[in-house]
């Protein structure tokens, strides 16, 4: 075996065993570009990792997940077995984030946080609304977790008792008015609007937009969609409740959102959110920076989330931990990917299927480990005299 396989079994060999003093076993086979192959844990590997030329060799070498990442993206490695254990493995490798992670902070500040938003959302949402349909849910599309009454019923089914939440916790009634922050695919747009209830939902993707408008047509709904930002949009009237599927992790700015909430919403109003969790601001990788949600985005925080409602004239009804709902969520998505693999690959190249196979079992093992939080909020603007 030449010299540099030995050390870079060396080194993973190092970095496995603390993990497994830590408690992390995973066994898994390395499969060098000459064909060598060398199991870690001494067991029957639950994947096996294949180099596939010098270049992954030294992608690997680095242990840097980055270069790890780009590697696999670009075809240098490929990945036999469950990636959801590769995932489970993610301590293995450090996270470098460099200049790139700073630089997601600076531009709201040179350009602003409209006008980058705009230019960050694009690049994830004008993605042709048909790749996104092979993997969401075929009845709502909706792309936030579903509320599950027990493990083992469809995602669809477990999609519409989310919206029937939804709808319960914002008391709305036909003939209200709602605001939708973040249109998707039109999921509580059609939901809502089915039921009589007059949805404003916003999108500042011009292919949901699209995408939306169509639907509204063809269903008569009796709602409307506008390409505008949160930040942007100043109705002439103030909404009966606010929800928002997905997108408070889009609005990191947490008091200033608050009182943007505060002067869309009816005094006895209330708003509902879901988003994905971290307990430290701005702790996740940069893969999902720089791969699929570009910007200064962040996962919730909720202790910070909390402290900040403490200071405004909203209350709190409840917060629901949707950490189970939100794996059983992201695995369906990720097997539905791998399904329609072949497909994907064909219509938008294997970078793009090996992107969002990243993404999505990459978050599947975050909630089930509890490297991921889930929360529904559920807020109510007080009255002057409450």
């Amino acid at each position: 075996m030449q010299q540099k396989y030995l050390r870079l079994i060396g080194l993973i060999e190092k970095q496995y065993n603390s993990l497994a003093e830590k408690g992390t076993k995973i066994p898994f086979g390395l499969r060098t570009d000459n064909g060598l192959l060398h199991i870690f844990g001494g067991k029957e590997p639950a994947f096996t990792i294949t180099l596939k030329d010098e270049q992954a060799v030294k992608a690997l070498s680095t242990l840097d997940q980055n270069a790890i990442v780009s590697a696999y993206i670009d075809g240098r490695i490929d990945i036999d077995g469950s990636l959801m254990s590769v995932m489970g493995l993610r301590n293995l490798y450090s996270d470098n984030r460099g200049v790139r992670f700073l630089w997601r902070f600076i531009q709201p500040f040179l350009f602003g946080q409209v006008k980058s938003d705009k230019k960050w959302i694009a690049n994830h949402y004008d993605t042709d609304e048909e790749f996104f349909l092979l993997f969401l849910d075929r009845r709502h599309r909706a792309y936030s977790q579903a509320v599950y009454l027990n493990d083992n019923e469809t995602l669809e089914d477990a999609e519409t008792h989310k919206f029937d939440f939804v709808l319960e916790a914002v008391k709305a009634k036909p003939g209200d008015r709602v605001l939708d922050i973040g249109s998707g695919w039109g999921s509580f747009v059609e939901y809502a609007g089915k039921k009589g209830i007059q949805v404003t939902s916003l999108t500042i993707s011009q292919r949901s937009q699209a995408f939306v408008q169509k639907l509204i047509e063809r269903e008569n709904l009796p709602c409307q969609v506008l390409l505008e930002h949160f930040f942007e949009h100043h109705p002439n009237e103030k909404y009966d409740a606010i929800v928002n599927c997905g997108v408070t992790e889009h609005l990191p700015n947490y008091p200033e959102t608050l009182k943007h909430y505060e002067k869309l919403l009816k005094p006895g109003g209330y708003i509902y959110l879901d988003a994905s969790a971290e307990r430290v601001k701005h702790a996740q990788g940069t893969f999902i920076e720089r791969y699929v949600f570009e910007g200064n985005g962040s996962l919730l925080c909720l202790h910070e989330y909390l402290t900040e409602v403490a200071k405004s004239p909203f209350e709190v009804i409840g917060v629901w931990n949707d950490r189970h709902n939100y794996y059983l969520t992201t695995k369906e998505w990720a097997e539905r990917l791998d399904h329609n693999r072949e497909d994907i690959e064909r219509r938008w190249g294997k970078k793009h299927y090996r992107i969002f196979q990243l993404y999505l079992w990459g978050s599947a093992e975050g909630f089930n480990s509890g490297l991921l939080d889930a929360y529904r909020i559920v807020l109510k603007l007080l009255t002057p005299n409450s």
